[in-house]
């Protein structure tokens, strides 16, 4: 894979991984700790019968969503750090990459405008590079 291609596609392939495993924090984790069960803390309706252990205050589903998100979201912070240092991108931009991660669904729709004007601009620096090169090889005859 070319260098230059290289922190786009981590950084596209951690956007999604981290805006699924947020989607999953959101929408089952969180619910789960939160809403349903005797021990959750707004308790809105009761665990299914023989599930109880999965809803509630001490339910493994955050061990098993909250900390791998947290971990991913951090590698993706990096990620975003490597291409915004790559592609010479300006503090807010770079800042509001990152935060696109924290936002349910918000980080799918970045992560489409970033490759599309990433691609495109890499796209244009290569064929500017492919121009200038064959300007300068000497034409023989």
């Amino acid at each position: 894979m070319d260098n230059k291609r290289l922190p786009l596609t981590l950084y596209r392939v951690l956007a999604y991984v981290t805006s699924t495993w947020l989607l999953l924090l959101t929408f089952v984790a969180m619910p789960a700790k939160y809403l349903v069960g005797e021990t959750a803390r707004f308790s809105l309706v009761d665990a299914p019968a023989g599930m109880e252990q999965w809803f509630g205050d001490e339910t493994p589903l955050m061990m098993y969503i909250a900390v791998p998100h947290g971990y991913i979201y951090m590698a993706f912070v990096l990620s975003v750090l490597w291409l915004a240092l790559k592609r010479r991108w300006n503090a807010p931009r770079t800042v509001g990459v990152m935060l696109s991660g924290t936002i349910p669904v918000v980080g799918f729709f970045v992560e489409r405008r970033i490759a599309a004007r990433e691609k495109a601009a890499i796209e244009a620096e290569e064929q500017a590079a492919g121009t200038a090169q064959s300007a300068a090889v000497p034409a023989e005859g």
